[in-house]
């Protein structure tokens, strides 16, 4: 479904890679929605793989909240972080996306991307949120794309869709590969 975003219809079926880029590359902190302090769970993995990049990770997961999930404390919903994020990430079931849509709404200021991840996709929800100004991903997991986009995927044997001979520049800390400058 394509809805409109930036003046442009956005196709939710295909990102661009500078579309996925440009938001990994910008956003500094990111709310996990769906946080898991099981260390088996995705979002556990996921928002682990973030914090080793530099992101300022924020759990939300009212069964966790006060407690620490690698090493952050988490809130119990949106409206209780402490401070602005850049990213809120959905590891919810689709059903869950409308309600949660309206925790971002209300949120001052309004974060500037909504990703929602891999099998998590709602078009109403996608267009409320893109009426507010504000990016949307569904059905795409930032780990996985940030790894293609910054090569580390290809570079340990698994194929991200780029040919190239050139190496993947070398960056400092713990799987240094990446696409920030």
């Amino acid at each position: 479904m394509r809805v409109r975003c930036y003046g442009f219809a956005m196709n939710h079926d295909s990102y661009p890679d500078d579309y996925i880029r440009s938001i990994l590359t910008s956003v500094k902190t990111i709310a996990v929605v769906g946080a898991s302090a099981n260390d088996v769970r995705p979002s556990y993995f996921v928002m682990k793989y973030m914090i080793d990049k530099g992101f300022r990770v924020l759990p939300v997961n009212p069964g966790h909240a006060g407690k620490e999930i690698l090493g952050q404390t988490a809130f119990a919903s949106l409206a209780d972080l402490p401070e602005p994020v850049d990213m809120v990430d959905i590891f919810r079931a689709a059903s869950a996306v409308p309600a949660i849509t309206g925790q971002i709404l209300a949120m001052d200021p309004l974060p500037k991307v909504v990703w929602m991840q891999l099998t998590v996709r709602d078009d109403d929800s996608a267009a409320r949120l893109e009426e507010k100004g504000i990016q949307v991903v569904m059905d795409r997991c930032p780990k996985i794309e940030y790894g293609r986009l910054s090569r580390e995927i290809g570079w340990n044997g698994v194929n991200s869709k780029v040919l190239s001979s050139r190496r993947p520049e070398l960056r400092t800390g713990f799987q240094s590969f990446g696409i920030r400058r």
